[in-house]
């Protein structure tokens, strides 16, 4: 192996050591076939980091202060503070009925992105690894991307992670695409090395290699050197570039989306995924959380619901302009729902027992809700839906089989779509039939 290291250490000397070998390889772990029928090759998480109240969004009910608003789809109705939303409803499909586990946002988080509660003893990998690494990569576009990247709170970004899958499926994590400086210097050059220099150098290893070739000329070495290569092109292949640079899109579109990180995150999500992407978080709401423990009603209203109804619009009407609205599938949603009853500092706190998220695109059965709350959006009233059933619905609309199992390092099988006691999720019928 002394070749592939002095490939390592060649690629470092030049810079680019965060985008060479180790991006081969896991360009090569990444390569792989599907034998179920697919209605979508990607999918972007718009994250709504913190957990929106479902009665002041998608479920409203007597006790918001926000009143709802039919939508072009006759008997649904979703609240006030989201009217251009209302216009789309025929678009989307609501889930009003969904239970899961996790009262505090990190173990939300974790259980909502893997599936599983918190364990000590292991690392459960997230769905979007999963994702990339049932799917493979495309275009030399990296497969797994997060934007923006956690500038605190790295713990969260954790459970995006791949665990014992390798970080071959970990996501890409750029940083926040509304700033002015925004560059992915990952897939820059730096200044004093210019294109040319870098592939004279990939040509200069091509000679010192050739005596070691024609001693060992495997199989293997040949897979070795394909991936290699669609590492160079990753690095060097202007429309790779050009899929994170935003200065590309008009002032209308960006306007369109929204200037701010939410915005920003989501029209990038769209580059990504028209280039090749598998699976892009787009998680503009970093700043802006939807953690109301106080001023719950303003906060929505403020800041937080307007962004959320200018950009999930945006993002299905370029989508569908473009021809990508049937092959990607959008999941907006938070880690859970919020109490329907008021706190003393006229907040709402966290509320996993039943809560609602909204989906569209990836050929998925628009214009309907699936299942209910009671009364004033406490429990589940019909038709419980876990995460396990989400995942379920996600890989059997990606072509993956959702009742795989993983063997984890301690030697315990793992559900890729685990629900509620240690059960398999089953697709949501309503949505793909």
């Amino acid at each position: 192996m002394a070749h592939i290291n002095s490939r390592r250490d060649f690629l470092s000397a030049g810079s680019l050591g965060f985008l060479g070998l180790t991006l081969s390889e896991y360009l090569q772990a990444a390569a792989t076939t599907s034998p179920f029928k697919a209605t979508a090759t990607s999918v972007i998480l718009f994250w709504l980091e913190g957990g929106p109240s479902h009665i002041d969004t998608w479920d409203p009910k007597i006790n918001s202060n926000f009143k709802p608003i039919s939508t072009n789809v006759a008997g649904i109705q979703v609240s006030e503070l989201l009217p251009k939303i209302a216009k789309k409803m025929d678009k989307l499909a609501l889930v009003r009925s969904m239970h899961t586990r996790g009262n505090d946002h990190p173990q939300a988080t974790h259980y909502v992105i893997t599936g599983h509660e918190v364990n000590p003893a292991m690392q459960f990998p997230s769905v979007g690894s999963i994702i990339t690494k049932e799917l493979g990569a495309r275009n030399a576009v990296p497969p797994h991307v997060l934007v923006p990247k956690w500038d605190k709170g790295r713990q969260y970004e954790d459970y995006f992670r791949a665990s014992f899958l390798g970080g071959d499926y970990d996501p890409m994590c750029i940083p926040d695409p509304s700033r002015p400086d925004f560059q992915v210097t990952d897939l820059s050059l730096p200044k004093s090395v210019s294109q040319a220099s870098v592939e004279s150098r990939s040509a200069f290893l091509n000679v010192v290699d050739r005596h070691y070739r024609a001693l060992n000329n495997t199989a293997d070495h040949a897979n070795v050197d394909a991936f290699t290569a669609q590492a160079w092109k990753m690095i060097l292949t202007p429309a790779v570039r050009d899929a994170f640079d935003l200065s590309k899109e008009s002032e209308k579109t960006k306007e369109r989306y929204g200037k701010d990180p939410i915005g920003q995150s989501a029209l990038l999500a769209r580059r990504l995924v028209e280039a090749g992407s598998r699976f892009v978080t787009a998680a503009g709401y970093h700043s802006a959380s939807w953690d109301t423990h106080s001023d719950n009603d303003k906060s929505h209203r403020d800041r937080l619901a307007p962004p959320l109804d200018r950009t999930l619009t945006a993002l299905i009407d370029d989508l569908e302009e473009r021809g990508l609205l049937a092959t990607t599938l959008v999941i907006a949603m938070g880690e859970f729902g919020r109490t329907p009853t008021l706190n003393p500092n006229l907040g709402r706190d966290h509320w996993p027992n039943c809560w609602s998220l909204a989906l569209t695109g990836g050929g998925i059965k628009t214009g309907q809700v699936i299942g209910s709350s009671d009364e004033k959006g406490f429990n589940v009233a019909s038709r419980v839906v876990t995460m396990g059933d989400l995942y379920a619905t996600i890989y059997k609309a990606l072509g993956i089989d959702w009742t795989k199992e993983y063997m984890s390092p301690i030697g315990r099988p793992i559900k890729i779509a685990n629900s509620l006691d240690d059960r398999t999720g089953e697709p949501i019928a309503e949505l793909l039939g």
